[in-house]
């Protein structure tokens, strides 16, 4: 497996905390000053603390991130998960042909050397389809996790490979949990999602057709203010905010996309 290995300097523990105590953990990591007042800002659009605890996300498990970005949920998750769990954080490659891969996995990078007590745990895979594709060792996840980025596999007809690579990472009786801006059910899915809105029905198609259970799916995320009708896709919205300071103030009223949450399982 092509990996960076940062570090792993303290033993986890496998022992289990109270059902209480594990949420206030996950409080604590959502409530930490490892978050920039940015990141928490966006918490009344993302709602981690409502959507970690929809995707059962224990403290104790091992977590595969799929193309965590800039890290916004890496913040809660390696210090949530860095004494009792594991984190895998399945990034680009430094072998990328484009330089936003790289650029953005340098930053990323950048960010956890800087605070090396929060990320003392976490390991970078890479998962830079179609060639790279091991984000974990096989069948070794509990949870794989991934916000936001289905459109951006099937701009590059990647979709079906990344929804193998994720099922073939989890643990049998795993948990795959996806958040994506949400299309209309009357509009037309375009394969390639150039507006970067995705329906429910293909994301559910994709998992299935690799192998994946339909579990659950949860309103958490959704925005009933977006229109979902922008020149310029989802990408109009903020925190993209496109337009810059045309229109700033509208966009800005509806909010971030109205975004589904789904989860599924790998069969026993």
């Amino acid at each position: 497996m092509k990996h960076v290995l940062l570090a792993l300097l303290l033993a986890g523990s496998s022992l289990a905390l109270p059902a209480a105590e594990k949420t206030d953990s996950l409080h604590r990591a959502i409530a930490g000053e490892q978050r920039s007042v940015e990141h928490k800002h966006r918490d009344k659009y993302r709602h981690p603390q409502q959507t970690l605890e929809f995707f059962d996300v224990k403290d104790a498990m091992t977590v595969v991130e799929v193309w965590p970005g800039e890290g916004w949920y890496t913040e809660i998750l390696a210090p949530y998960l860095k004494d009792h769990g594991k984190l895998y954080a399945a990034h680009f490659s430094v072998d990328a042909d484009q330089a936003y891969f790289k650029n953005n996995l340098h930053e990323f990078v950048t960010k956890i050397k800087a605070q090396p007590k929060i990320y003392s745990k976490l390991e970078l895979t890479v998962l830079q389809p179609p060639n790279s594709l091991e984000i974990a060792p096989e069948a070794s996840a509990d949870r794989i996790l991934t916000f936001r980025n289905v459109h951006n596999w099937m701009k590059n007809d990647q979709a079906a490979t990344v929804f193998n690579a994720m099922y073939r990472a989890l643990k049998p009786g795993g948990i795959l949990g996806v958040v994506e801006h949400r299309n209309s059910v009357l509009k037309y899915q375009d394969i390639h999602a150039a507006s970067g809105y995705v329906s429910e029905d293909y994301v559910i198609a994709l998992a299935r057709n690799a192998g994946f259970e339909f579990l659950d799916k949860s309103e958490i995320n959704a925005n009933g203010k977006d229109t979902k009708d922008y020149p310029e896709g989802v990408w109009a919205l903020p925190p993209a905010l496109k337009f810059k300071h045309k229109d700033r103030k509208e966009y800005e009223a509806i909010g971030e996309s109205d975004r589904m949450t789904i989860k599924f399982v790998k069969p026993q």
